[in-house]
């Protein structure tokens, strides 16, 4: 089979594609069939190796965190699956292995896909789908009359973060640029501030949540819009100690490290009267059951900006890398 593999950490030309022996499937394990995979900043960090003190690999390794496609081979042991299933699933992250033609997962990882959308649309709903639940739902405790408040609304998390934040019943306001505007309106956004004319935090008060999704300068002007007691959290910010405990069963060391690294934001979140909180999401088959349950109400749209054909997946890299998308990228087989 052919594979993206991550050969050493660097720049772009640390990663190929290479020919590979199909993986077996263990016990508990389903192979997928891969259809589509999608791309997420995530990949090109772990390529960089930004996160390997947290997420080391033995290298060379087929990348990928994201899969929809069809059950090919059922593991051994009793079996939710069958063969011909059409599923997907955000992928462990210890193991990668999306952007290939076949990827071992474990079942509870894994879910029956959306019918009510293809293959491409699946792909790019898992890890931003997750990551906007947890941080919402789970998080942020969004639910009737939360006034919430999205940085970055028209990127792959953002897109669905909108979506599920109006299904919980919140006022949402959100930044996005004016090529992006129409698509967040469309989407549920009950207010908009193009960050390239607005500065967010002279326009917004007395929010009770925000969900930071912007690399830069944004989360430190999120606490000025808060009402006292109000949470951010953010997947772009700076880990914090309960990241190491509760998102990634880290050790001590990095714990402490964390504890280091965020002080500064922490000390900024409490002078606010606010909390910060770093999220890390998590697979869960669970969660890709709910997500798909609604996507086929009609409640959750997933939001492409480009597919491209596997062999072409440096190009779909680049454009990942360029920052510019409106909803997911992802490679088709």
């Amino acid at each position: 089979m052919r594979g993206y593999v991550l050969t050493r950490y660097g720049g772009p030309d640390a990663m190929e594609l290479r020919d590979l022996a199909e993986p077996q499937p263990g016990p508990g394990d389903v192979r997928i069939r891969v259809a589509a995979a999608g791309l997420n900043p995530v990949d090109f960090k772990l390529r960089e190796g930004g996160l390997r003190p947290i997420s080391p690999f033995r290298l060379p390794v087929v990348a990928g965190c994201e899969v929809a496609g069809t059950v090919d081979v059922v593991g051994p042991g009793p079996s939710r699956f069958a063969v011909g299933d059409r599923v997907y699933a955000r992928v462990d992250k210890r193991r990668l292995g999306a952007f290939a033609e076949f990827v071992c997962v474990q079942q509870e990882l894994v879910a029956a896909m959306p019918a009510s959308i293809g293959f491409a649309e699946a792909a790019g709903l898992p890890l931003a789908g997750l990551t906007a639940l947890q941080a919402l739902r789970d998080e942020l405790d969004v639910g009737p009359g939360t006034r919430l408040f999205i940085a970055g609304g028209a990127g792959g998390v953002g897109t669905l973060a909108i979506q599920l934040a109006k299904h919980f019943g919140a006022e949402v306001a959100t930044t996005a640029s004016a090529r992006g505007e129409a698509l967040v309106r469309r989407l549920g956004a009950d207010r908009i501030i193009d960050y390239t004319r607005e500065d967010f935090a002279g326009a917004l008060q007395d929010f009770d949540a925000v969900l930071d999704l912007v690399v830069g300068a944004t989360l430190e002007k999120s606490f000025r819009i808060l009402r006292p007691g109000g949470r951010v959290v953010s997947i772009a910010g700076v880990p914090e100690p309960l990241t190491a405990t509760k998102d990634l069963d880290a050790p001590p060391w990095v714990t402490a490290a964390f504890w280091v690294m965020s002080l500064g934001i922490r000390r900024r979140a409490r002078k606010a009267k606010t909390s910060y909180r770093y999220l890390f999401m998590h697979p869960s088959g669970d969660g890709l059951r709910f997500l798909a349950t609604l996507v086929d109400a009609g409640q959750l749209q997933p939001v492409v900006d480009s597919s491209y054909p596997f062999d072409r997946i440096a190009e779909a890299f680049a454009a990942l890398e360029q920052g510019r998308a409106k909803g997911k990228i992802v490679v088709t087989f």
